[in-house]
């Protein structure tokens, strides 16, 4: 499986997640989309650091070839997941 497929299938497994799962629904809170804009900025700022000096790199061929930052989409795919999963199980947990 590639680097984008995982990366697809993250968001997709998050969204499920929040949405039917957890029950959160956090993609439809201005809250959510308030505090992802907030860390989206400090992950393009991480991911360019790190894959601007080659701390990271990763094969052409597991990647669709976007780049934003420096760092692939896939990156900020991932971050999505990421975050989204964790705010909706906090949230879910502190109901």
């Amino acid at each position: 499986m590639t680097y984008t497929q995982l990366a697809i299938s993250g968001v997709i497994f998050a969204l499920l997640a929040d949405y039917f799962f957890l029950r959160t629904r956090l993609i439809t809170t201005k809250r959510f989309w308030t505090s992802y804009a907030i860390i989206i900025n400090f992950q393009l700022l991480t991911n360019w650091w790190l894959t601007s000096r080659n701390i990271v790199m990763y094969s052409p061929d597991a990647i669709m070839g976007i780049r934003i930052a420096s760092a692939p989409a896939e990156d900020l795919l991932f971050g999505f997941a990421l975050v989204l999963l964790v705010l909706a199980m906090w949230e879910r947990k502190s109901d």
